[in-house]
Order: C-alpha cells, then sequence, then structure tokens
C-alpha cells in the first residue's frame, strides 16, 4: 500500500482518488499529529464490509466449511441435468 503525507494527499486528491477509486489501490495518508487514514473505493469498502460479516458468522462460517468438505469428497448434492440447463438458462 502506497503511503502519503497529509500535504502530498491535499495538493493531488484527484489522482489519489481515482487511482483508488479506478485501480482499486488503497492509499494510506499520515499526518503529523497522527491519525492516519486510508482512501480506498466505495466498492472496495463495501466488499470489505461483506467478507467481515460473513466471517463474523459462525452459521455461514459452518455452511462454507461444510460446503468445501463435501466438494473435496465429492459426497455433496449434485443437481440433475435438467436442474443445470434451468441454472445455465439452455
Amino acid at each position: 500500500m502506497e503511503t502519503v503525507s497529509v500535504n502530498q494527499f491535499r495538493s493531488k486528491m484527484k489522482n489519489f482518488v481515482e487511482q483508488a477509486a479506478s485501480a482499486h489501490l488503497p492509499l494510506k495518508v499520515t499526518r503529523r499529529s497522527g491519525g492516519d487514514f486510508i482512501v480506498i473505493s466505495a466498492e472496495d469498502w463495501e466488499r470489505n464490509q461483506e467478507t467481515l460479516y460473513i466471517l463474523q458468522n459462525s452459521s455461514l462460517m459452518k455452511q462454507i466449511f461444510e460446503s468445501a468438505r463435501t466438494h473435496v469428497e465429492r459426497s455433496g448434492y449434485t443437481p440433475t441435468d435438467g436442474e443445470i440447463n434451468e441454472i445455465l438458462g439452455v
């Protein structure tokens, strides 16, 4: 992650914001008094919030673990050809 001072950020704010939004590259902005902050795109923020929600939800984590286990063991649910065609819109 790139780090810039608040003065650098202020002078090139448009470029830094565009970089965070379009290239999905977070930017750490430091201040002499502390209280540094991070600039990220709204899309990245939302994705991170969704990930945190899932990681903190033990029921969802159990479902994911169980799904991964049955996938590896090839013991999970197998859809019929008709169901696959319906899912794929065939």
